[in-house]
């Protein structure tokens, strides 16, 4: 099944060529970033399928909608899905790392948005092309971080997910970067289970920062009525 189209409400997402495959958390962050309604550009930095930049192209009027993604086949994955996509006229993937990307490009976004490697006990068990997407030493927080600041404009957002456990260190690394929190959302499975993710968006400017959490199941397929509120406008189901 994972080979298969993920069919969401407004498009698919064929997935039969990259190691990641769609999956709660890119769905997570594509709902929930904060889109400016002004937003002219938007930067999805890995984009694998091009998941996250179709959510964005879904929810936002913005005129450009890029990737940037370092995998050959992930790359070409995310172009298909792009053409197959009503929005295929704002949505562009370029093919690079993301140092040589923001070495290279001039232009500054308005949003940039990203779920990132993260580290992973099981990664010796993985395919390479798959640890390589979940291991955060092919893209540290320190250079996703300092790349972000360089690309990002001056009224611009940018917004994460990540482990928990990593929540203090990210903040941390993005003020170093001048990157200011003013929202995170904590993310547990279910009421009694341990948090396992945070949202976090940041700005150039200090502001009051908003803080609150969401679970995802009451019970086994059962989700809270806040998950669906936020899914409502992908998944079929919702």
């Amino acid at each position: 099944m994972s080979n298969s189209p993920f069919q969401f409400k407004q498009f698919a997402v064929h997935q039969n060529n990259t190691a990641m495959k769609v999956g709660t958390d890119g769905v997570l962050l594509g709902a929930w970033a904060q889109i400016d309604p002004n937003v002219f550009n938007i930067l999805d930095i890995g984009t694998g399928t091009g998941l996250i930049a179709l959510m964005m192209a879904q929810r936002s009027n913005a005129e450009i909608i890029d990737g940037v993604e370092l995998n050959d086949k992930a790359y070409e994955q995310s172009v298909d899905n792009f053409e197959r996509s009503d929005w295929g006229d704002r949505l562009f993937c370029y093919h690079a790392s993301l140092q040589e990307f923001a070495d290279e490009i001039d232009d500054k976004y308005d949003l940039i948005i990203s779920n990132p490697p993260f580290y992973t006990s099981t990664y010796k068990e993985l395919p390479e092309d798959r640890a390589m997407a979940r291991h955060s030493e092919s893209l540290t927080y320190s250079n996703l971080l300092s790349s972000t600041a360089k690309l990002l404009s001056e009224i611009g957002s940018c917004a994460f997910i990540i482990p928990f456990t990593e929540e203090e260190n990210f903040i941390e690394i993005a003020r170093e970067n001048n990157l200011y929190i003013f929202r995170i959302t904590r993310v547990k499975g279910r009421a009694e289970a341990p948090i396992k993710r945070s949202l976090l968006q940041f700005s150039f400017e200090e502001k009051l920062v908003i803080t609150n959490e969401l679970i995802i199941e009451m019970e086994r397929h059962v989700y809270t009525d806040a998950y669906k509120y936020l899914v409502k406008e992908f998944y079929l189901k919702m």
